[in-house]
């Protein structure tokens, strides 16, 4: 039975939310509307003219619990399952859907498609699962090429949107339809989400209140005695009561370092740690939102609280840049200047630039070095913690953000080589990160949409400042 190394209370873990009332009221953001779906679709179709293609095949797996490897089939047609979307250029021809691969129980609502004139359910087979010979995956290649030769498109050229995953699919329709032209045109959707319209601004900016919301439950009860178990039930519970899709987008580290982050393990907060929440993926309606924060509990080092400063620092030079026009390196530079101006780093530059996952300098595998590191509450569960985490010191990243709209589409970073502009309507988060193994660490962050005379923060309801408990 696991062992922790603090008594447990079991009756607290329930009440350590009780009398938390946010510090604003929620805003839920209404459903896009149906004729913003029927737009995308028409900009695809027309992306599929000008490149001569008769269809464009749109296709999403099913991967882990419930989720899918992409949200394709969400942005085109609000379909929240794997699947493939058959849409013709021809606009005289309704999309069609193949879904319901897997035996995996999830069905609408919420995300009945919108726009799709069939939907087609394809089985699960096998021998273990039903009894039944044949393959998902079979079925399913076989079925999209019946539709493709019902309307008329086999033998055609088609376009292929997906990722990684689809390469089966894509496979097996080459093998079923030759004499049929395949074209990759993934970039057509890539493309479409670079700017946001008005009603996916406010779903995201939804989502960055249950970012603050859930934040600030954290707040509420992080002391020591406590564990990262309970702190991150309270910023889930507080974020997934108000209309959040998933509990498991985000990470939390705490220790004396404050440089781990990963998932809760049965970490008993102490005096002199530092927390990290690095809440990669809030979704709200089908879109993300990020943000980063730190808690110092008690003391933090000299040395731990110049690296929490130089990253709040860091933002806040950014920030203060962000307007049409402006140029992502320059926020980059920026925020990376006030690095160089304390000696982090020599170079702004991105490909100079160390970080905690680079390879060793001639491109080889760096070793994780090995060495012993104290860990109470992981010896109590009989396990030892037996390297030092991460291998190298730095940034996280080395660059200081990235594109956000819909969870796994990062279409842009900000980065010292990205000369492009940014436009009304661009989001994005900028977090400035630092970790020294064992030593200090800091990941700090907000995220922002650009306007049209400078930008919105979006989580601007909690500070990027460190909340001291």
């Amino acid at each position: 039975m696991r062992q922790y190394s603090a008594p447990v209370d079991y009756r607290r873990m329930e009440s350590l939310l009780h009398g938390f009332e946010p510090s604003f009221a929620f805003e839920p953001a209404d459903q896009i509307a149906e004729a913003e779906y029927a737009d995308r679709i028409e900009r695809l179709r027309r992306d599929a003219t000008v490149a001569g293609l008769d269809a464009i095949l749109v296709h999403a797996s099913l991967v882990g619990w419930y989720h899918t490897s992409n949200p394709f089939l969400r942005y085109l047609c609000d379909w929240m399952r794997e699947g493939v979307l058959i849409v013709p250029t021809d606009a005289g021809l309704a999309p069609e859907l193949l879904s319901f691969w897997t035996e995996s129980a999830v069905v609408p609502p919420g995300g009945e498609p919108l726009l799709v004139g069939e939907i087609w359910q394809v089985s699960p087979f096998g021998r273990e699962s039903v009894d039944r010979p044949g393959s998902p995956l079979r079925k399913t290649v076989e079925a999209a090429a019946g539709v493709l030769r019902r309307l008329g498109l086999a033998g055609g050229q088609l376009g292929l949107i997906g990722d990684d995953t689809a390469a089966p699919c894509w496979a097996g329709l080459r093998e079923l339809l030759p004499g049929t032209g395949f074209r990759d045109a993934t970039e057509m959707i890539l493309r479409m989400q670079r700017i946001r319209s008005a009603a996916e601004i406010a779903l995201i900016r939804s989502a960055g209140q249950l970012i603050d919301i859930g934040y600030e439950a954290a707040c509420h009860v992080t002391r020591p005695g406590v564990t990262d178990y309970e702190v991150y039930a309270a910023f889930s519970y507080a974020q997934l009561s108000r209309g959040g899709e998933t509990g498991d987008g985000y990470q939390i580290g705490v220790n004396q370092y404050g440089t781990h982050c990963g998932k809760p393990y049965g970490h008993v907060i102490r005096d002199g740690d530092l927390l990290n929440l690095y809440i990669s993926n809030v979704t709200y309606l089908g879109y993300c939102a990020q943000a980063a924060r730190m808690m110092v509990i008690g003391t933090a080092t000299d040395e731990q609280e110049e690296v929490l400063e130089m990253t709040v620092d860091a933002v806040r030079r950014a920030e203060v840049l962000i307007k049409p026009g402006t140029k992502f390196s320059d926020l980059h530079d920026a925020a990376f200047e006030a690095y160089v101006e304390r000696g982090y780093l020599k170079s702004k530059e991105t490909r100079t630039m160390p970080f905690n996952w680079e390879a060793l300098p001639d491109g080889s595998p760096r070793p994780v070095p090995r060495r012993p590191v104290a860990d109470p509450d992981w010896e109590a569960q009989g396990r030892r913690l037996l390297h030092v985490y991460p291998a190298a010191p730095g940034p996280h990243n080395p660059n200081l953000g990235h594109a956000i709209g819909m969870p796994k589409l990062p279409q842009y970073n900000v980065a010292s080589h990205n000369t492009d502009r940014m436009e009304p309507g661009m989001v994005f988060v900028l977090h400035a990160q630092w970790v020294d193994p064992l030593v200090a660490g800091s990941n700090l962050g907000d995220l922002y949409v650009v306007t049209e005379t400078g930008f919105e923060n979006l989580t601007c309801r909690t500070s990027v400042e460190p909340f001291r408990a």
